[in-house]
């Protein structure tokens, strides 16, 4: 984590340089070459990561890096708060504190030559260190294959015959096929079955298997396909690379041959061994293993690689059952409930499930033995065979630098925790793990950061979104343990379970040096022992139990925290907006019971992401929130009145946020020409509230012209809302002329809008309209005739619920449809025959609807999955 703390330091000494021209000069000397020995220190510590070097002395040389980063970053942030505490003052104020002003910045001044002093040392002796890791690769013993037990195989019949099939296919050319998926998944478990099968050693006169692993040592991997080739135990000690690799093309060439080559782990290793494989047209077969998903598609652009999937909890019970006991023997049937649950908290894991069944194994058969096993999997398992954790931190370790500490963070995370992606990216954003880069937003960095994670099987994607992009995601309970005791290492993180009043009494660390605090459990009696917050960077609750804090707690927490980034505290309740006036401040996430933002969220300057959940249908806004420049998405549950704010800055200039992306709920009163002038960049707009101001023409100056001009608009969603009254008071006239929809809209959401559904043909001319869902009582009526030439770019449709009966539509309305839900549509009694004929449809969902609406779907299905759900199961979208 060093290295990332080194990076967003940089940024913010740079901040310092470049938009501080009022600092003292001597300060500005010191902060500037602190800045010129981080660079130095960056680049070191990049090489260091890089070359995944065990090296003992290079890794003390990190840690006391690290500690001394983490010391300036807290001196440059102290900085800062002083800064901003002047500049918040009145011009009296700001008189009066002159003389502790300059004594403050001396301190500053005098602490950052400290932090040099410190720093300098390693500078200096940076190039015989750097040799010293540069030269470690060339040291390296080749790494001894992983023991793979080929003997009772689980789950992978169907996998195993649809490579077999594949091996034997009559395609002439050399190709290259590839398995990858998470370490321990039984990649090469299954590749191993394939290839000792009879009727595929049958089929090929060459056959080598060799494991390259993590360190690619071509002259090794090399000599040993030769020596499969040939059976022959070359004198090679004087013969180069190149010479080894011409011998084996030569042997190659002519023979139809199966290679495997296990474990590949970059681009360039496959570069790197492809040359000796001759393109020659007899139908041989390379077969490749990898927890990269890119170097898979590297080798061959046109072959989709195979995703190896998790067992299922049926083939994880037979897998531990065939483990823990002797042959001919099974489980009594006593523990099987047990043994089942033990089973599924591997997680469909085979290495996993392997080790704890050797656990059991050895152990006594007694239920009070198993059900302790069971509490305690991946304890077991990380105390039982040191080799399995270190198969999966293998992963971990050949991170790129600047990916590893956006992995650190999925620990703050409880195990199993579905993580919303848009929290992590703005939670990434805001602690300056990703920025923006050339054209790129930060989130489009982030989104493509966590896609490579994804790539390298690191992290599993749990829902997708209705665009087909990821919803949430998590990783593997092991691979957790792993996360988190790496976070630990670096002093990166810490985890706070089952805090009770037992450890209240017990001596809690009076001076703790973690970065980031995650709470899982009990969060009042953690609160009440008064832990030091003075350096932590983010504070995280996620707890499943709501906590309501005393005042004498919530005053601790906000006086608490000095240097606080990211604040995401949902589970606690708290009965006011807490008076939280913090400078570094990038990320909250609150809950309470008020409904109004206080005008102190108006000196958070920093903040990025508002994120607000309330038991209130409306928020007064008394916070002047176009102060906050750096604001980039208000997530709210509440619909907010942004209309009382004041819209003019110095000199009655109109404040322009052009960083603002997202704001979740507004009221339709905000949606005036004056306010939405001030976000011209937003992306993400959800209004809520009496839709007539919005959308019937002449009603105030809240018409729906003023969303047309925001050109950068891509989700849209109208929420109508007449609370107090009935919404029949309230009823919609229509919806505007689809040439008023923001030119760029891809996903439009309406609910209780009760339109008529004649209005769909202003939908359907939409050209970009990619996702349409449609909420409860957004349509209304009983026939619905979809017309011509609409609908073009539409790939999602969700209709809820809606006292539709006739639907009319032939296949040439949807032409790119992918999916269609129906939810609560019960008075449907026929699905349109002509959807039948859209090539294009993946999948059909229909959750509460009659059965002859079920039966009409299956008569024309074809090509697409129909999903059939009871009547309490909700549509995942």
């Amino acid at each position: 984590m060093a290295d990332a703390a080194v990076t967003f330091l940089l940024d913010k000494l740079t901040q310092l340089l470049v938009y501080n021209v009022d600092l003292v000069s001597n300060v500005k000397d010191q902060v500037g070459l602190l800045h010129a020995d981080l660079l130095v220190l960056k680049a070191f510590i990049k090489e260091a990561s890089e070359s995944r070097s065990k090296d003992a002395v290079l890794k003390e040389h990190l840690k006391r890096i690290r500690n001394e980063v983490y010391n300036a970053e807290d001196i440059v942030d102290m900085y800062l708060s002083y800064i901003f505490e002047k500049q918040s003052q009145s011009r009296l104020k700001k008189a009066g504190n002159i003389p502790d002003h300059i004594m403050k910045l001396r301190k500053v001044g005098k602490d950052i030559e400290n932090i040099r002093k410190k720093v300098e040392p390693y500078v200096n002796n940076l190039s015989a260190n750097y040799e010293g890791f540069k030269n470690a690769e060339s040291f390296m013993i080749m790494p001894t294959p992983p023991c793979v037990e080929e003997d009772d195989v689980v789950g992978f019949d169907k996998e195993a015959e649809m490579i077999a099939g594949w091996l034997k296919a009559e395609t002439e050319e050399l190709e290259v096929l590839s398995v990858v998926g998470m370490g321990g998944l039984g990649k090469t478990t299954l590749v191993k079955k394939v290839y000792n099968d009879s009727s595929i050693q049958y089929q090929f006169s060459i056959c080598s298997w060799v494991y390259v692993s993590e360190v690619c040592n071509r002259r090794e991997v090399f000599l040993k396909i030769l020596y499969d080739v040939t059976r022959q135990h070359y004198d090679a000690s004087e013969w180069s690379v190149e010479t080894i690799a011409d011998e084996l093309r030569s042997q190659l060439k002519d023979e139809r041959y199966l290679i495997v080559l296990d474990d590949v782990w970059t681009k360039k290793a496959w570069d790197d061994l492809k040359m000796v494989f001759p393109k020659t047209k007899n139908r041989s077969r390379i077969l490749l293993t990898s927890r990269n998903k890119d170097v898979a598609i590297h080798a061959n652009t046109t072959l989709p690689p195979y995703q190896l999937r998790f067992l299922t909890p049926e083939e994880s019970w037979e897998l531990l059952e065939k483990k823990a006991f002797p042959r001919g023997s099974s489980c009594p049937r006593e523990l099987e409930k047990l043994g089942k649950q033990i089973a599924s908290k591997c997680h469909g894991l085979p290495l996993a499930i392997v080790v704890i069944a050797g656990v059991l194994k050895k152990r006594d058969k007694t239920s009070r033995l198993w059900e302790q096993i069971e509490k305690k999997v991946n304890t077991y398992v990380a105390m039982e065979q040191e080799q399995c954790m270190d198969v999966l931190k293998l992963s971990y370790d050949h991170l790129p630098y600047d990916l590893k500490p956006c992995f650190f963070y999925f620990c703050v995370f409880p195990e199993d925790f579905e993580i919303p992606v848009w929290k992590l990216f703005h939670i990434w954003v805001a602690e300056g793990l990703v920025q923006q880069t050339g054209d790129a937003s930060a989130e489009e960095m982030a989104e493509e950061k966590l896609h490579e994670l994804v790539d390298r099987n690191l992290v599993l994607v749990e829902k997708r979104r209705a665009d087909g992009g990821i919803k949430t995601c998590r990783i593997h309970d092991l691979l957790h343990d792993v996360c988190v005791q790496e976070a630990k290492d670096e002093i990166f993180f810490k985890e706070i379970k089952d805090f009770g009043p037992l450890a209240c009494s017990t001596s809690i660390n009076p001076n703790p040096v973690f970065r980031h605090v995650s709470i899982h459990s009990r969060v009042s009696y953690y609160i009440s022992s008064k832990p030091d917050f003075s350096r932590v960077r983010a504070f995280l609750c996620y707890g499943k139990e709501e906590t309501v804090l005393s005042s004498k707690q919530i005053t601790y927490v906000q006086d608490s925290f000095r240097f606080l980034r990211v604040l995401d505290v949902l589970p606690i309740s708290f009965n006011r907006f807490p008076k939280i006036q913090l400078f570094h401040l990038r990320y909250i996430a609150l809950l309470g019971t008020f409904n109004v933002l206080p005008t102190a969220i108006s000196e958070l300057r920093s903040l990025q992401t508002l994120i607000v959940e309330t038991n209130s249908r409306n928020m007064d806004v008394k916070a002047d929130l176009w102060k906050l420049l750096h604001l980039r998405h208000v997530y709210t549950n509440a619909a907010i009145d942004l209309s009382s704010m004041s819209t003019k800055g110095t000199k009655d200039r109109l404040v322009i946020n052009e960083n603002l992306r997202t704001m979740t709920k507004v009221s339709p009163n905000s949606c005036t020409n004056v306010i939405l002038a001030r976000t011209p960049n937003l992306q993400k707009l959800g209004v809520r509230g009496n839709l007539a101001l919005l959308l019937d023409e002449g009603i105030g100056s809240c018409n729906f012209k003023n969303i047309t001009e925001l050109i950068h608009l891509e989700k849209l969603k109208l929420f109508h809302d007449t609370y107090p009254n009935p919404p029949l008071d309230g009823k919609l006239c229509g919806l505007p002329e689809w040439s008023l929809f923001p030119p760029r809209l891809k996903k439009l959401t309406l609910c209780d809008t009760m339109l008529h559904w004649e209005e769909m043909s202003v939908l359907g001319k939409l050209s970009r309209l990619e996702v349409l869902k449609l909420g409860d009582n957004a349509f209304m009526g009983e026939r619905w005739v979809t017309p011509d030439d609409s609908f073009v770019q539409l790939r999602v449709l969700q209709i809820g619920k809606t006292n539709l009966v006739h639907w009319e539509a032939v296949g040439c309305h949807f032409p790119q449809l992918q999916r269609l839900s129906l939810n609560n549509c019960k008075e449907l009694v026929e699905m349109p025959s002509g959807l039948g004929d859209v090539l294009t449809l993946e999948v059909m969902e229909l959750s509460r609807t009659s059965r002859l609406l079920v039966s009409s779907a299956r008569m024309f299905q074809k090509n697409f999955k129909l999903l059939v759900f009871p009547p309490d199961h909700d549509i995942q979208t």
